[in-house]
């Protein structure tokens, strides 16, 4: 049943709603920054549920199963800032300019979305202001912070990725994302090959250079902070001990990594072409 069209002049997020994003700072404790774009699942009530089932949002093309819980548990070990945002990316995608026809999607996978049929400017507009804009503003503002403070920090993006996707398996445990910087990237993707018992992505499955990666390609790579995107598959990090093991991992081999003291220097948007890998898909 497709949702009631609404008046946009009403308010798109009610006193029962949760805000459009979780914070947790940590900024007096080190100098990194875990931000978890598709981390929520929730939906303004005055968007009906955008006309869908209410299982749909516990599903992958809703959010990214088991981000939420590995985000905070990978800032809570490393003892880094933490953003995530908290609304479904079927409400708008955290994760993509406002321009990308994907920002507001239509169809996801096969399932189409009745609540984005037809969205009009002011519609897109609205929620935008409440959930994509003050999400971003938040992370602008703690690198600012950072920034003043004369620290330059460094982003880890944590997402989670669904075993099959179009009928095709995927065999990756986890990806490395990155584009122009490899400074994170690179040693994490040795690190991770030590284990045999891997299979370890790089750019896979999908890429870092590709326009579809908002958050990182705005807030680091246009300021030269070294970054990088994890991508785990979302089976998993479907129980606590999922959630554990790979915390424990990447915490494991980010420490190591993120103790190199030239991390914390801001570089040139592109004086080298690093780029490598695959030019596949959206995150």
């Amino acid at each position: 049943m497709p949702p009631l069209k609404r008046q946009v002049s009403e308010p798109l997020l009610g006193p029962s709603d949760p805000p459009p994003f979780e914070f947790v700072d940590r900024r007096d404790m080190t100098r990194y920054l875990v931000v978890a774009d598709h981390a929520g699942n929730a939906v303004p009530a005055s968007l009906q549920g955008l006309g869908l089932a209410q299982r749909v949002f516990s599903e992958h093309i809703a959010v990214d199963i088991g981000s939420r819980a590995t985000a905070m548990l990978i800032a809570q070990r490393l003892g880094a800032s933490l953003v995530m945002g908290n609304y479904s990316r079927l409400v708008v995608d955290l994760n993509r300019d406002l321009d990308d026809p994907t920002a507001f999607i239509p169809e996801s996978d096969g399932v189409a979305i009745p609540g984005n049929r037809d969205l009009g400017v002011d519609e897109k507009r609205q929620r935008s202001a409440a959930i994509f804009q003050p999400y971003h503003a938040a992370i602008d503002n703690l690198i600012d912070d950072f920034l003043l403070k004369g620290t330059v920090p460094v982003m880890i993006s944590v997402h989670s990725f669904t075993p099959v996707l179009g009928n095709r398996r995927r065999p990756w445990h986890i990806g490395v994302l990155w584009d122009k910087d490899p400074r994170i990237a690179l040693p994490l993707l040795e690190k991770l090959r030590q284990d045999r018992d891997l299979v370890v992505g790089d750019n896979e499955p999908y890429s870092g250079h590709h326009h579809a990666d908002y958050t990182v390609d705005n807030h680091a790579e246009g300021r030269g902070l070294a970054n990088v995107s994890i991508e785990i598959r979302q089976d998993l990090l479907h129980d606590k001990a999922g959630v554990e093991r790979w915390t424990a991992l990447l915490v494991d081999a980010l420490t190591e990594i993120l103790a190199d003291e030239t991390l914390y220097k801001s570089i040139e948007s592109d004086p080298i072409d690093f780029r490598g890998g695959n030019l596949n898909g959206n995150p």
